[in-house]
């Protein structure tokens, strides 16, 4: 089953908390359509880094093979292996976005596709709004308030594995 992580943007103006509808889910795993056709990909989710650093590599790439003298084979497989790198990493390019703009990562669901995810996290995020928030932990006062050691080491002070001070290895 596909995991998704989830993501809750800052609130608009007048706005204690980001409305729900609002949240995004990013599935993970390999994304067919951005190893197919990685510039409009890109685009699509106005991925506007990814996508001049897309082309960025690939210019410089196809350059650099056809004035090494790269046959065409190389070539090919040059440009599928960067369609695969993006295939595997889109949801990290959307992940980066969002955090770049201040979203921030609520967690993780499991879910057969976005509709099942969705139901799922907001079904156990409902049960958790419901309970009690838990009592604040008392605040525990530190056990030792007497420093265990005043002042400078002596030198007869063991530091280490040796088993006396001054003897040899």
């Amino acid at each position: 089953m596909p995991t998704y992580t989830v993501h809750q943007p800052p609130p608009r103006q007048g706005e204690a908390a980001s409305a729900p509808e609002r949240f995004v889910f990013v599935r993970d795993g390999f994304h067919f359509w951005a190893f197919v056709l990685a510039p409009f990909w890109l685009l699509r989710y106005r991925l506007w880094l990814a996508f001049a650093t897309y082309l960025v590599v690939s210019i410089l790439l196809g350059i650099a093979l056809v004035v090494i003298g790269a046959s065409s084979t190389v070539q090919f497989l040059a440009g599928l292996l960067i369609a695969l790198l993006i295939g595997f990493e889109a949801a990290t390019f959307r992940r980066a976005k969002l955090t770049r703009r201040g979203w921030k990562m609520l967690g993780f669901v499991v879910g057969g596709d976005t509709e099942a995810a969705e139901q799922r996290f907001f079904a156990e995020w409902a049960k958790r709004a419901r309970e009690e928030p838990p009592a604040p932990p008392a605040a525990l006062e530190p056990r030792d308030t007497v420093p265990l050691r005043c002042g400078t080491p002596s030198p007869s002070d063991v530091i280490g594995l040796f088993p006396e001070p001054g003897s040899g290895r």
